[in-house]
Formats: C-alpha cells, structure tokens, sequence
C-alpha cells in the first residue's frame, strides 16, 4: 500500500492572512512605504502561519508553493520562464518585473486577466510567443519547501500543470509547445529531487472541460514523460471544479502516483473510476470536503462515497474538492452571525477539520461523526414571493423590440454619437472607508453619514461634468462592495465580519451568505441615484448587481435550484428598477459581470444555465418602459463562449471589458449579429497606467471598423474604485478626448 501521502490533506489555503495581512503589505510596497524586504518578511510570516495552522490540525499531508504575491498562474509562467520579452527588457528587479506583468506600467499593459475556471478568483493570462524560451526557475518553490522545512514540516510544492498551462495561455497555438514546456518541468522536478522533496503536485483542472482526443492523448504523454524519470519526486496530479471523463483513464495509464478527484462537483468521477479497472496501488485523493463553499460537509454521505473508493483503490487521502482559496479563513472570528446559520457553516479552517475527521473515519472506521443538522428554520421562508414566483408569465420576461426602444430612448436622451460613460464606481478614497467604518461603529450618526455620503457624490457629478461625460454615474461611494452591499438590505441574506476571499491580486471581497428565501425590504438605491439626478441635468444611471451575478459572488443556500434564488434575487431588482424609473432616473445599469463566471464547464450543461441566468435578468429588467434605458456590463471573461446569452439578455447597451484583450470581443458579437449598444472598454482600470491618447483613440477605431457608431459607447473596462482621482481624471480626460477625436473622424 502507497500510504506515504497520509490519510488526509489539502489542494491550497487561503494566503490573503486572516485580517488581509498581504494586501495591505503589497499595496504598501506599490506605494513606496514598504520595500522589498519588508515585503518578503511579511509574505514569509504568512507562509509559515499556514503551515503551522495545518500541523496543528493534524492534517497528514501539507502543500507549499500555494503562497502568491498576486496570482498563482502567473507564478508559473515565471518558473518556466514565460516572461514576456517585453517585460524583461524593462531592466526592473524580479519583483517589480512581477508586479510589471500583474498591473502594467506607463509604457506596457498588463498581462490579461480573466477568470479561473467558475470562481470569482482572476488568473493572468500567460503570454507564449514564438520567441518565449522556457527555462526552469524552481527557486521559489524551492525557498517555500526550505522554510517549512526549517519548521520540522515536509511539505508538498504545488504548480499548476503543464497541460493546463498551456491550455489558459494566449499565443499562436500555445499547446503545440506542450512537449517543450514538459521538458522544463522536468528539469524543475529533478531540482526538487535533489532538494529531497518526496510529493509534487501538478494541478490540471484544464481537463474538467471538454477536451479533444488529441489533447487527452497530449496529457498521457506528458505525464508518461515525467513519470518515467528516474529522480523525481513522486507526481500527484490534482484536478477539481468538475469530471475529469475521458481524461482520468489516460492518468491512469501514466505512472503517476496519486490523482485527485472533485467529489462534490464531480460526482461522476466515482462511476469513471469504478469502471477503470485496477488502479495499480496508486492513491485516489478524494475531494469530498467542497473547497468552493462554506456549508459544512454532510459527513456520513462523504465517508460513503469515500468507503467506497477505498474498496477500489489500494490508498485513498481525503482532502478538500479543490484549493481553500475560495473560502474564507477562520468561521471563529465571526462574532454576529445567528448561531442557526453559524451551525451550519465551515471556512477554510473549519474544513481542515473536516478533511482530518474524513481520514479517521476511513482509516479506522471507529470515528464518532457529528449528528445530522435540523431542518431549516421556517422563518427564512417567504410565502409572499414564491407566490409572486408561482404566478409570473412568460411576458414578464419580455420588452418591446428593440428599434422602436432604441428610437425612443434616443429621443428622451438626445445623446451624440459615441456616448461616453464610466461603468459606476469611483475611487473609494480612505476618507470615504473611514467614514462608513465610523458609521458602522456608531460613531457618525444617520445625519452626518448621509451628508458625508452626498458631498461625495456631488463630487464626482462635478468632475463628470468637467470631463464632459455624456451619461454620469453617482460614484456609489455608499457602497462597500457591490453585492455586500444588496444583501445587507436584502432578507435572505447575512453578511460576515471578517470573511475575506481574494478575488485577484490585492483585491479581497466578503461574499454575502444566501441562507433563506431572498425579498426586499426597502428601496436600496433610490435615494444616492435620485439625489445625483437632481445635481444635473445630464442623465444618471441607476447603478444595479444582476441576480446571476449576487448569486456568483455569494455563498448560496444549497436546499433549493440555482434559478429558484435567481429568480427571487430578480424580482427584488424589478422592484427596484420600477422605483428608479417611477422617480425619472432614465438609464438603469444592471451588471452581471459574473454571467460567463457561472458557465458549467461541460458543454452539456451550458444550456440549462444558460436558460435561467437569461430568465432572471429578462425578469429584472423587463418591467420599465421602453424610453427607459436599461444597460449591462460584463467583465474579465471568455465572452464567446456565452455570446448567444449575452445577446438573449436583450439589454439596451452592454458594456464589456475589451482593453487587454484588444476589442477581441467585438469580433465575437459580430459573429452573432448583435445589433444593440456596444460599449468595449477603451481603459484598463486594474493597472495603474493612464492610457496615451494614441491608444485610446485606436481601440476606438478599431471599434468604430467593427460597430456603427449610432451604436457605439465609450467607457472604461470596469468600475473605478479601485484607482486613485489623480489617474482617474487622467485617464477620463483621455477617453473623452479620444472620443471626440473619433466623432470628428
């Protein structure tokens, strides 16, 4: 038996720190008040707190190397080398080379960035051109594995997978170089060796996709290739967020010592495994803790399912579906949850737990597991709004077509060709934090708080209108997040203290809690958009979250269908949009930037989702009139994958994020006809770069080649809250500069 792995472990733990020890250095570091040594110091202290925390849990098996200053994809271009030339010709340190490819700086744009898998998290894009020359670089998983050895751990270093490498990679054909990068990563598992490192793991969650016999058959060679060497560490290869299919035979053809299985997202992987035959004293890592959500784990059905892959293979490690990442850290730190849902609830340190309960019970069978949780309370239920659910009409879902909306809007808007607009926030400056940190404390009343709010909102309605943008914004500076900041106001829904989750780099969002049936107690936003409204006489945008993306970035009640919650999560904003429009705000946006997010990674699968995340936006926003202008925006995905849905959601304007990508999303819109408003982002929002003009004004054009400018709007990528004034009123002075440039064009 190959018992050498343990009995339990993790796929990777959440490297934020629990009171988000590393963002706050890293923007520390980015604004000069922190060098690099300090840096290192504070990402080391992380690191080991890690460990330490998964020692003491008595967690077998330990990773190293799931430590990121940014993004773990783009720690992996650099141990192979993928460091585009024109970085490296920059002259900067490793560091800031780093940083370079993560934000951009003034004369090169940022790798780009897009979505991991179905999460919320962001993975930049690794660049392979023709003149990339992989070269192995083990130094920082090397580093990680010495420190943790200097703690008395031996720990297991984790890179993402050559074949899924190369598969998230942009490029002329990037996969063709797999047989290539193989080699680099067996140079980097031969230093392992030499440093004594006994486990690696290689994580493919490329192959929960649909993927051709080609590049199944380019997966067996790979790990066949790196199985073979004669001194390496022995290969674990993980894969998660779904089924693996025709792709787990081909590993099991290889001789890898270990493969990992999603158990909660695929549940058909049991079946294929049990139908492969022996497995050769390999150890199956059985995922039956879910790494993607907080609901604690039905013990007695995951030790089932994991006796019974013990009767299949000669060694089975519990661990988590995928890496802890996605949750947050530590459910003690929260103080005000009611203890009805508290109970029901596991963050990542909670699910250590789990993962070590698993093993025991697997192992010797005599573990007492904890009793079955009660029924739901029912007053988390709303009879109200599943009758309201119960008695909606396919007409409640449908608009006027959209020439005769288009023309009348046109005519209550008296817009100009190329309308610029910004996509909703603006810079969430320190005071701002400050002011509703005090709010929150008690220690600024109702009154100051509103007025703290407003005169930031006439703020930036100013600088709109000295920036001569056509349609404004109010800035939300009201809002901490925007999901938090709905569900905070709907029932349904409890929002955590301290329940940090990173989305990308040093950004950290807190997801709300989805528990009972969603309703809206009160306006949520009338209010700021009425206000700004009555500043100028230029149009306002009321500023929404779509249902499909407050589900995304929530953690949802699991005891009901997705498009159940969707639809409440709808009718909540067609209440809302009525107001808006009843109170004369005439353009309302409603962001559903999580759309191609939620898309289930099998093709099979798409069309149902696809269905109801359409069906719950149409919901939302098919109750206003049609001189009422409603828009979308969607951000940082594969846009053609879902480009017949976005085109379904029959919005008056989509807005997309285009910059990095290059306006490589209009040639997918043209595929399919799209004939309603286009804006295609001309700015890069998540680096802090101001744009040339030059480069604006040729996105623009590039744009203009693709789409009618009767058609065309001009933005920003996303929201700005994230960047500072001084870049913000640069980059917009800019972008409606270009625009005008265009329009005379």
């Amino acid at each position: 038996m190959n018992t050498a792995f343990g009995q339990s472990t993790v796929l990777g733990y959440p490297r934020i720190g629990a009171d988000r020890e590393l963002k706050k250095a890293v923007e520390a570091y980015w604004a000069g008040a922190l060098d690099a040594d300090g840096l290192a110091r504070t990402a080391a202290g992380l690191r080991a707190e890690v460990w330490r925390t998964l020692r003491d849990a008595r967690l077998d098996a330990i990773p190293s190397n799931t430590f990121s200053y940014y993004d773990h994809v783009l720690d992996t271009a650099v141990a192979v080398g993928a460091v585009p030339a024109r970085f490296a010709r920059l002259g900067l340190s490793e560091m800031d080379t780093y940083f370079a490819m993560a934000r951009g700086v003034e004369t090169e744009p940022a790798l780009e960035l897009t979505k991991w898998f179905a999460t919320n998290y962001h993975y930049l894009v690794p660049e392979i051109a023709a003149d990339t020359v992989f070269t192995a670089n083990p130094a920082k998983a090397l580093t990680e594995y010495a420190e943790a050895r200097a703690l008395g751990l031996t720990t297991r270093p984790v890179l993402v997978g050559p074949a899924t490498f190369l598969l998230l990679a942009k490029g002329d054909d990037p996969f063709a170089r797999l047989d290539e990068l193989v080699g680099t990563y067996a140079e980097i598992l031969t230093a392992l060796a030499d440093a004594g490192v006994p486990w690696v793991q290689l994580d493919e969650p490329g192959y929960v996709t649909d993927r051709t016999p080609a590049e199944i058959d380019a997966l067996r060679r790979a790990y066949t290739r790196l199985g073979t060497l004669t001194h390496r560490p022995r290969i674990f290869v993980a894969s998660y967020f779904g089924e693996l299919g025709d792709a787990l035979p081909a590993l099991l053809d290889t001789p890898v010592e270990a493969i990992g299985l999603d158990l909660v997202a695929g549940a058909g992987n049991l079946q294929r495994l049990a139908a492969a035959g022996p497995l050769g004293g390999r150890t199956i890592v059985a995922g039956l803790v879910d790494g993607h959500n907080i609901w604690r784990t039905d013990l007695r059905a995951a030790v089932s399912i994991g006796a019974t892959i013990a009767g299949l293979a000669d060694h089975v490690a519990v661990s988590t579906s995928c890496s802890l990442l996605h949750v947050p850290v530590d459910l003690t730190a929260e103080s005000r949850l009611d203890p009805r849902l508290a109970e029901r609830l596991a963050f990542a340190r909670q699910k250590v737990d789990e993962v070590v309960l698993l093993g025991r019970a697997l192992r010797d069978g005599t573990t007492v597991l904890p009793a079955p949780l009660p029924a739901a309370p029912a007053a988390w239920r709303h009879d109200e709004v599943r009758g309201r659910l119960a008695a909606l009409r396919p007409t409640d879902r449908r608009r006027g077509d959209y020439e005769t909306r288009a023309a009348r809007q046109q005519d209550r808007l008296g817009l100009p060709e190329l309308p610029t607009t910004t996509i909703g926030s603006f810079p969430q400056t320190d005071e701002l934090r400050r002011a509703r940190a005090a709010y929150r404390a008690g220690g600024l009343d109702d009154a100051g708080y509103t007025a703290r709010m407003r005169a930031e909102v006439e703020r930036v309605i100013r600088l709109q209108e000295r920036l001569g943008l056509d349609v404004l914004v109010h800035g939300e500076p009201e809002r901490n997040d925007m999901v938090q900041y709905f569900g905070e106001q709907l029932d349904g829904f409890a929002a955590t203290e301290h329940g940090w989750v990173q989305s990308y780099g040093s950004r950290c969002v807190r997801p709300p809690v989805i528990f009972g049936d969603v309703a809206r107690r009160a306006p949520m936003t009338l209010d700021w958009s009425t206000y700004a409204q009555s500043l100028t006489s230029r149009p306002v945008k009321g500023m929404l979250t779509g249902p499909v993306t407050i589900l995304a970035w929530s953690f949802v009640r699991a005891d009901q269908p997705l498009a159940d919650t969707a639809d409440q999560v709808a009718l909540a904003l067609r209440d809302e949009c009525h107001d808006l429009e009843a109170a004369g705000i005439r353009v309302i946006q409603v962001d559903e930037p999580a759309l191609r997010e939620t898309l289930p990674l099998r093709r099979a699968d798409q069309r149902a989702y696809l269905d109801w995340a359409v069906a719950a936006f149409r919901l939302a926003t098919s109750g206003v009139a049609d001189d009422t202008q409603i828009h979308t925006h969607l951000c940082y995905s594969e846009f053609g994958e879902v480009i017949d849905a976005i085109d379904a959601l029959d919005a008056d304007v989509t807005s997309i994020e285009a910059s990095r990508s290059k306006m490589e999303v209009l040639d997918d819109l043209a595929a399919v006809g799209y004939g309603r408003g286009v804006g295609p982002g001309v700015w890069d929002i998540h680096s802090p770069r101001v744009p040339p003009a030059d480069e604006v004004v040729e996105a623009l054009r590039r744009a203009v080649a693709a789409v009618p400018a009767s058609r065309l709007w001009v933005n920003p990528d996303c929201g700005l809250k994230t960047r500072g004034y001084r870049e913000v009123e640069a980059s917009l002075r800019q972008l409606v500069a270009a625009a005008a440039e265009v329009r005379r064009d």
